[in-house]
């Protein structure tokens, strides 16, 4: 089965591997001087898999055709190397993979199918996010926006349960691969493993992951709707990205720092860690609510404990089913989230063949540039463990892509990474974002490798400001919030105080400064503002400081409306430059106690970028020759004269720019001058002729580049990302702290509830850039925005804004004590327990049959209305020896509901609730939708419609 090679000790191994084993076996033994050599026995579901090598050494201390066949060495340069032996391409299990392939031709963006019988059967909208352990899934997204699809691919995962077989694993792999070639290039294919989904693989549901125990006989039969003799205990977790797994009905599943739902039918307590945070209270919550109206038809009831002592009915019922609990409740388990640093680490391998061995070397780290993946090549990036990147050149093999996952998971054996790292396999031309934010810049132009590191000459567009204010993303794109018509102030940071800049040197900043320039304009008929931060190189860590604490002081005294941008010298954004209308000059010196400058030298130097009043700007530089360039614009000021210098190679736009940029420098007496026509006293001044560089400085391409949208939070003292792949401002949470990265900019969002935190999140953008894998510049604007302040250059970024969204939006107190304070089922339930006076349990934590049997009774239904009884805490509950009010039987004539005062209506209605005692045709007929369309609604939008049609 396997290929022999010279190496006794690694044949060895070979033989002693038992071939019945289904698992993988990892043997370690010293080989060839001293060189550690892991052989990886593949798993043995795929007949044609061949053996793996591992070296982790410096090359010069061994000779690789020693032992292994076709490979050659690196010239000793101590870079490790991976040998794969032979095809890795392995059997799939006897199916016809051509049969039962599905149509994926719909409007939908969203396909589920889950594997039965080597078969692939649709699951059903309303059970998608429901995946059972031992079944595998194959997950398909397609972007139906336009914006969406601009640099967009679709999205093909296949997802493992953690109980799943092995033929069902490769059944899915196969289907994949089919699907895949079906779909064409523009596919990224992704590998799942239950518990540790990509964040992209999250984003599909909203509303949570619902891991099910077991298998499931029909796909149909996902989810049942209206079924309520159901016991089951789920365990909550995540923050932005929820998932919630069946776990033992027991006290001992319970820990403080999560959040458990007993699930009962008709009722469903959700129990919050003592430890838990509102943020994760508030998701947990609409993970429960999403449960009821999928799988109830919005008919269970919710209760919430948020304090045992104070919710004593629901205690109850919780340990009626679970027993009395003996102890405490255990501690917090660690958390085991990636920080930021783990992700930074890449390493980029090359795949190639050696006659009929396989061999990956490593190739570089980061940061990464573009031009090292060649069309014709294969190769894996490693990103610290954390995730696996496969990238399949346009000219590479077909034998190469199929075997992408299985080269992948032996990679991922060798270097000893856990077995459910996520796999992301990418083709050449149509890579996720992900991917392309690895590396230092990334172009989207055709291109061949020989010419591949060529940039073709860029068009500058003049931008139409007439359109930001219609257009957010226009203004996104342009990074202009207006057409800088503005109110603009300066301040300079001087004695840890700011002094007001003379508005005829607001233009004029000095390197070793920091200034605080505050713009106000209007949009939509409301005053915004943007207060930058700008920094000099030269400033000092005091004068830093200062800044911040003067900013503060600022938006306070603005009730926090101010936007603040970090500016650092040389970076400065258009807008920021717009606003001085193409005249910022930054001097080298800096301001001093009195307000002026220090004197100058007799000899300056000033260097003039730019070509409109969007991006120019006139820096001083080191007086001397080397400093000039051929492509640009230099202004050399001395004691008798001005000489303007205008480079071989620079445009018309430029020379027109430059000669009022300069004009609060040199005044009226300057002298034109050519490169190459210089006179004898503009070299004299610079000290004398010397080489300079003659190259054009191209602009970034951040083409290649999607906007990517994070939930930030600490863990251990570092920063923890969570990406919102295809993000809408539904990701956006009062609680929450989000970084939005443009490549450009670093937008800091600050939900409501969350302000406090933002002396973090401006320390959280920073490390965000430090940390990041593409050598990110430090010096790239952050701008912190609050909740209700959003400029159009954030807006713009997201498909949809609506600027009153968080108008009627309600908290999680609010959630809990109105939409939830109605609870006639858990009151049902009590006033069983109560009137049969049940025990609480054994001690071993298990309930009293008694018990169980009644609470099975009060849920047993095929879909029958609720009966609704008082709310919870009222005082004919809260009596041991009380019994339930009145109820009522199936529905009520709408006349006696509708426009009906609260004490004319029947006996036993909930006046929170009368349209909940409509017959479902009734329902229909004035709401025009379904019980559980209405209840699936926001809840101001339910009471919006219950007002207009008197149900309020």
């Amino acid at each position: 089965m396997f290929k022999t090679h010279p190496c006794p000790q690694s044949l060895a191994l070979f033989q002693e591997h038992d071939h019945r084993r289904q698992t993988c076996s990892l043997f370690a033994k010293p080989l060839c001087q001293g060189l550690s050599c892991f052989a990886a026995i593949c798993d043995l579901r795929a007949p044609r898999m061949k053996g793996l090598f591992y070296a982790d050494s410096a090359l010069e201390s061994c000779r690789w055709g020693e032992f292994l066949p076709g490979a050659q060495s690196t010239g000793g340069r101590g870079l490790r190397t991976l040998a794969l032996v032979s095809s890795l391409v392995p059997t799939w299990p006897r199916m016809d993979v051509n049969k039962g392939l599905p149509a994926t031709e719909s409007r939908r963006d969203l396909h589920v199918w889950i594997i039965e019988n080597l078969r692939m059967a649709p699951v059903p909208e309303k059970a998608y996010g429901n995946f059972f352990e031992e079944h595998c899934y194959i997950v398909l997204h397609v972007p139906q926006s336009l914006k969406a699809t601009q640099g967009a691919c679709s999205d093909l995962h296949y997802w493992a349960g953690k109980e799943a077989g092995a033929e069902a694993q490769d059944a899915a792999e196969a289907f994949v691969q089919q699907l895949q070639e079906t779909l064409g290039g523009a596919t990224v294919q992704h590998r799942e493993a239950q518990g540790h989904e990509s964040d992209c693989f999250r984003s599909y549901f909203r509303s949570g992951i619902i891991y099910r125990r077991g298998g499931l006989a029909s796909a149909l039969t996902h989810v049942e709707t209206n079924l309520y003799n159901i016991q089951r205990l789920l365990h909550v977790q995540g923050r932005k990205h929820v998932s919630a797994a069946e776990v033992e009905l027991s006290w001992s599943s319970f820990n403080k720092g999560d959040i458990f739902l007993l699930d009962l039918g008709k009722v469903m307590i959700q129990w919050n860690g003592p430890e838990t945070s509102i943020p994760e209270k508030a998701r947990g919550l609409a993970l429960t609510c999403s449960l009821r109206d999928r799988e109830r038809g919005g008919r269970a009831q919710i209760g919430v404990v948020d304090d045992e002592v104070e919710a004593t009915d629901l205690m109850r019922i919780m340990e009626a089913v679970l027993g009395c609990r003996v102890g405490n409740v255990p501690a917090t388990r660690p958390d085991k989230s990636v920080n930021q640093l783990q992700k930074a680490s890449v390493r980029l391998y090359h795949v190639c063949e050696k006659d009929e061995d396989l061999v990956i070397q490593e190739l570089a780290t980061c940061p990464l540039t573009q031009d090292l993946l060649w069309e014709e090549d294969y190769y894996i990036l490693d990103q610290g463990g954390f995730k696996i990147y496969v990238w399949q050149g346009r000219l590479s093999s077909l034998q190469e892509k199929k075997a992408a996952f299985s080269r992948a998971l032996r990679f991922i054996q060798a270097k000893g990474y856990p077995t459910y790292t996520n796999v992301e396999v990418v083709n050449d031309g149509a890579e996720s974002a992900s991917f392309k934010q690895l590396f230092q810049s990334w172009s989207t132009k055709q291109r061949g490798n020989k010419n591949f590191g060529r940039l073709s000459k860029s068009i500058q567009v003049r931008p139409d400001v007439g359109k930001l204010q219609s257009q957010p993303e226009l203004a996104a794109q342009l990074r202009m919030v207006d057409d800088a018509s503005g109110k603009v102030e300066v301040w300079c940071i001087q004695d840890l105080g700011r002094q007001p800049v003379d508005p005829e040197r607001h233009a004029q900043l000095c390197a070793g400064n920091c200034y605080l320039v505050l713009y106000t304009y209007q949009r939509m008929g409301h005053v915004q503002y943007i207060l930058y931060l700008w920094r000099g190189h030269r400033a000092t860590t005091r004068d830093v400081k200062a800044l911040n604490c003067n900013a503060e002081e600022l938006d306070l005294m603005y009730r926090g409306a101010l936007v603040q941008e970090h500016v650092t010298m040389g970076s400065e954004t258009p807008h920021f430059l717009a606003i001085f209308q193409g005249q910022l000059v930054v001097f080298q010196g800096h301001t001093g106690h009195d307000g002026k400058e220090q004197p100058a030298p007799a000899t300056r130097l000033f260097h003039v970028q730019g070509t409109d009043s969007c991006n120019t700007r006139t820096v001083e530089v080191p007086a001397r020759a080397s400093a000039l360039n051929s492509h640009d614009i230099f202004l050399l000021v001395t004691a008798s004269i001005c000489y303007l210098w205008f480079g071989k190679g620079c445009s018309g736009d430029q020379r027109e720019m430059a000669r009022t940029a300069v004009s609060a420098v040199s005044g009226e007496n300057k002298e034109t001058v050519l490169e190459g026509q210089e006179p004898p006293g503009f070299w004299e001044a610079l000290g004398g002729l010397a080489p300079y560089p003659s190259n054009k400085r191209l602009p970034e391409d951040v083409s290649g580049f999607q906007p990517r949208l994070f939930e930030c939070s600490s863990h251990m003292g570092h920063l923890v990302l969570t990406e919102m792949v295809f993000f809408s401002q539904e990701d956006l949470d009062k609680y929450d702290i989000m970084l939005l990265d443009t490549w450009q900019e670093i937008f800091l969002w600050l939900g409501e509830a969350a302000s406090k935190w933002k002396k973090e999140a401006v320390d959280w953008g920073q490390e965000y850039l430090k940390t990041h894998p593409a050598g990110r510049s430090p010096a790239t604007p952050i701008v912190v925005i609050k909740q209700g302040h959003e400029p159009p250059t954030f807006t713009g970024w997201f498909l949809a804004w609506d600027p009153y969204k968080w108008t009627n939006d309600q908290s999680y107190k609010e959630v809990v004590d109105g939409s939830l304070g109605a609870m006639p089922a858990i009151c049902e339930i009590t006033a069983e327990l109560n009137d049969f006076q049940l025990s609480r349990g054994p001690s071993n934590g298990g309930a009293d049959p008694l018990t169980l049997q009644t609470l099975k009774g009060s849920q047993d239904g095929s879909g029958n209305e609720l009966q609704p009884g008082p709310k919870a805490g009222d005082a004919s509950t809260n009596s041991h020896h009380s019994s339930p009010r009145p109820t009522i039987n199936g529905s009520l004539p709408r006349e006696r509901l509708m426009h009906q005062a609260v004490e004319d209506l029947p006996e036993g209605v909930d006046p929170a609730r009368k349209e909940f005692y409509l017959s479902d045709s009734d329902f229909q007929e004035i709401f025009g939708k379904s019980k559980e369309e209405f209840y699936s609604m926001a809840k101001w939008r339910q009471q919006q419609e219950k007002k207009q049609l008197g149900f309020f």
